[in-house]
């Protein structure tokens, strides 16, 4: 890598790693507000439902408009990070639960529509074009291969976010009993200071010109049989991921490790960063659609298996979700590199957000089935449902694997 890209890469990687402590403030901050007596249940759950409400609001309005190609993208990624940062402290100032609440809540999801897939798309801007095994034509000399980095590149952006959105799970356990608006505030200043990063960021070589206003230009993710197999292997994949994130807390903590719930969930959630960059590199050698096939078998399979562990072995639990932590991320960055490599260079950002949006959709009703399959089925049956996910996602990316383009050799 060039001084220059890894320059900006850690500039990018530090945005992305900052800024979504708001996605998971409110449900760190849940404990506490429980705690004291300031919020129901059924309000907590608004809270973490409001938030992805929020986001499938903004990825709509800017894959319509096509703000992540139009736009300048670090102004839309500060603009963004400053809103969800400013509306999150705010938080800490007004009543806990209502409308207030959850409308603060939803503009901070809505903002983040212009911070997560826009940075994707500037990663993207710097990835270098290569040639895997698996998708070298017949004929053409091996020692002739080059290795792209596409997928290593959007895999760190995607680790990045999991370590930014575990951080909110660690501050009870590190800092002790806190209050909850202590937890509102810190996210929120994180995310003020991930938006400043991204301001002396440029944008890479390979970034496309903005196109045209289109807005039927959104159909295209499903038209193209490519984009529509990625988009399917993704929403396989977001059925399983954030309800895995929200619910797997609980499950912990219903586990007997006491005060360190917190800390393990943080681990265990944060531990999908080795997951994204670990099968990055290997999707950048192989088909990448196969890898985040196996990822997704791996995830799936734990999801089938860790529920039956509850309450009698939890050595056996703690390293199924472990292994969980890992593999239910680690695809993540593989639906936007088979995206981005799909779609037309011009609307990459378009695609994403699209993408996006249709997953970030599917985790709200993913999120709320948990909290009735958690009491009428156990944790065996609930996390059985969302295995259900990415092995219906694994077949897709199958189907994909052989219609992905084929870079040419150096």
């Amino acid at each position: 890598m060039t001084g220059a890209k890894i320059r900006n890469l850690a500039l990018l990687t530090g945005a992305i790693m900052l800024a979504p402590a708001i996605w998971f403030a409110g449900t760190a901050a849940v404990p506490a507000l429980l705690r004291d007596g300031a919020v129901t249940r059924s309000e907590a759950g608004w809270l973490i439902a409001a938030v992805q409400l929020g986001f499938v609001a903004g990825t709509i309005t800017s894959a319509l408009l096509s703000l992540a190609d139009r736009w300048p993208s670090r102004a839309l990624f500060f603009g963004a990070a400053s809103v969800a940062g400013l509306g999150t402290i705010a938080q800490a100032f007004i009543e806990p639960a209502g409308l207030g609440a959850y409308a603060l809540r939803f503009v901070a999801g809505a903002a983040m529509a212009g911070v997560y897939p826009v940075a994707m798309k500037l990663a993207s801007g710097w990835a270098r074009a290569g040639s895997s095994e698996a998708d070298r034509p017949k004929g053409v000399n091996p020692a002739r291969r080059q290795h792209g980095d596409l997928g290593l590149l959007i895999g760190i952006v995607v680790g990045a976010l999991t370590i930014g959105s575990a951080a909110p799970h660690a501050l009870p356990g590190v800092l002790g009993s806190v209050d909850w608006r202590h937890i509102y505030l810190a996210a929120g200043a994180l995310a003020l200071v991930g938006g400043a990063l991204i301001l002396p960021f440029r944008e890479g070589p390979h970034t496309a010109k903005r196109p045209p206003f289109n807005p039927r230009a959104v159909l295209l993710a499903w038209r193209d049989p490519r984009l529509r197999l990625a988009n399917a292997g993704y929403l396989g994949h977001m059925w399983e991921l954030y309800a895995v994130w929200a619910w797997v807390g609980l499950f912990l903590a219903q586990q007997g490790v006491g005060g360190d719930a917190g800390i393990l969930t943080a681990l265990v959630v944060g531990s999908g960063a080795i997951g994204c960059v670990g099968l990055g590199l290997l999707a950048d050698r192989f088909n990448r659609a196969r890898m985040a096939a196996m990822a997704m078998f791996v995830s799936g399979a734990c999801a089938l298996l860790i529920g039956g562990t509850a309450g009698w072995a939890l050595p056996l639990t703690l390293v199924l979700a472990a292994i969980w932590g890992v593999s239910v991320v680690a695809d993540s960055a593989q639906f936007s590199a088979c995206t981005s490599l799909c779609a037309p260079p011009e609307l990459v950002g378009t695609m994403l957000t699209v993408q996006t949006c249709a997953g970030f959709l599917l985790t709200v009703p993913a999120i709320q089935l948990m909290a009735w399959a958690v009491p009428a089925l156990g944790w065996a049956g609930a996390f059985a449902i969302l295995g259900i996910g990415p092995l219906l996602g694994a077949v897709a990316m199958l189907r994909l694997a052989p219609l992905l383009p084929q870079p040419s050799p150096r």
